[in-house]
């Protein structure tokens, strides 16, 4: 009994950590940063650790907080964001938060799922075996981040004037080539990040 309450305290404290350093990371601006018309974000990084030291539901919660940072600064602290939430508050909030989220948890099972393929059984597993499932969730995490929000931002938002505009800057009016190249380029520079 008193191990399962001290594994429960252990977690506790971590996932504090973890929000702690995030909220770290939004207050002094250095967890969101502008790249010509893009914002990226390095606010993913405590989910992904998180997700892989204490599994998919801290991973959630986690996601949970920085889908909420997110969501607080289209308050006025992201252009972005607030010309997004001016359009739409809902749609704004689940751009922000429920991606964030669902990323979170998807990235601590990518974690457990390449640990028990690549791991669990093995004797004596290589290095690489071993680094996998931390690449795995690592890479995924950048990656689900950034399709999800990016996704759902183009199925809500992307038949309002404001991103027609990021489609003619782009020099582009179709859809999918447009979504290709905001997401794949977003996309890999918060992979190679993480």
């Amino acid at each position: 009994m008193q191990s399962k309450q001290h594994k429960h305290i252990l977690i506790l404290v971590q996932m504090a950590v973890l929000i702690a350093i995030m909220l770290v990371l939004e207050l002094t601006g250095l967890g969101m940063f502008k790249i010509g018309p893009l914002e990226m974000t390095i606010l993913q990084f405590p989910v992904i650790v998180g997700a892989i030291t204490m599994g998919p539901a801290a991973g959630a919660g986690l996601g949970l907080v920085f889908g909420l940072i997110s969501f607080w600064q289209c308050f006025g602290k992201s252009p972005f964001g607030a010309t997004l939430l001016g359009i739409n508050p809902v749609f704004t909030f689940l751009v922000c938060v429920p991606t964030r989220t669902l990323m979170g948890y998807l990235c601590g099972l990518i974690y457990r799922a390449f640990e028990r393929m690549l791991i669990q059984g093995k004797e004596n597993p290589s290095q690489g075996r071993r680094m996998a499932p931390y690449i795995a969730a690592s890479l995924s995490g950048a990656l689900l981040n950034t399709l999800f929000f990016m996704g759902v931002l183009l199925v809500l938002f992307g038949s309002t004037d404001y991103i027609a505009g990021f489609m003619a800057t782009a020099g582009t009016q179709n859809f999918i080539l447009f979504a290709c190249w905001f997401v794949g380029f977003q996309g890999l520079v918060e992979a190679l990040l993480c």
